[in-house]
């Protein structure tokens, strides 16, 4: 099991938010980044899920207030860099929307395209201060956040996994499928989960971002 992150290098950007009504009436706290500030990777997912406050530690990032601190998506995501031989003070984690957007019934949606939008400041004002080598977007609609924040778009999500697309002003960003729906779509990539890891090492160490 990947180390919990340490709460310190939690990254909070306001002391509240409220730009959003429906996510601020939604959220249990707001899910900053956490990591290191002088990162190698920038990790970025699509929002916070709505998260298990009964789990030990890994409530997820809409009750302990950092990205990727889910039980199941946030200890395999980090499981994955760890197996990749990064250390933890060579990755930075956060998501594109910080609120945990609901469904009205408990469950996650899509944010809005206003949403990401209102958010996008806090985004970019990480990536400028972390300045990684490389953002690594988990999924497609992390994927299609960052490239909407450079004026463009996704043709095919699948497509686009494990290529490299080059932006500006953002670094290289490296598309990876979710990690809760890795299982499915590995196999429908062509790898065993051993080669999709190597290709992913191998794409990170293309870009100048090895462990």
């Amino acid at each position: 099991m990947p180390p919990f992150p340490d709460p310190d290098d939690r990254n909070p950007l306001a002391a509240d938010c409220r730009r959003c009504p429906e996510l601020a009436a939604s959220r249990t706290c707001i899910s900053w980044g956490v990591g290191s500030l002088d990162a190698t990777l920038v990790v970025v997912g699509e929002a916070p899920g709505a998260g298990d406050p009964g789990a030990d530690r890994w409530q997820g990032g809409n009750h302990t207030g950092m990205a990727y601190t889910a039980r199941h998506s946030g200890r395999r995501i980090r499981g994955r860099f760890e197996s990749l031989g990064y250390d933890p003070d060579d990755l930075y984690f956060t998501n594109a929307v910080k609120c945990f957007p609901s469904d009205g019934e408990g469950s996650n949606r899509e944010p809005t395209s206003e949403e990401r939008a209102n958010c996008r400041p806090y985004l970019f004002e990480e990536l400028e201060t972390v300045d990684p080598a490389c953002v690594v977007a988990t999924g497609r609609h992390a994927t299609e956040s960052l490239l909407a924040a450079t004026d463009r778009s996704l043709d095919g999500f699948v497509e686009a996994v494990l290529e490299p697309i080059e932006t500006e002003p953002l670094p290289p960003i490296l598309p990876l499928l979710h990690p809760s729906y890795r299982d499915i779509w590995i196999p429908r990539l062509g790898y065993d989960d051993a080669g999709y890891q190597r290709a992913i090492g191998e794409a990170l160490e293309t870009l100048g971002a090895p462990p």
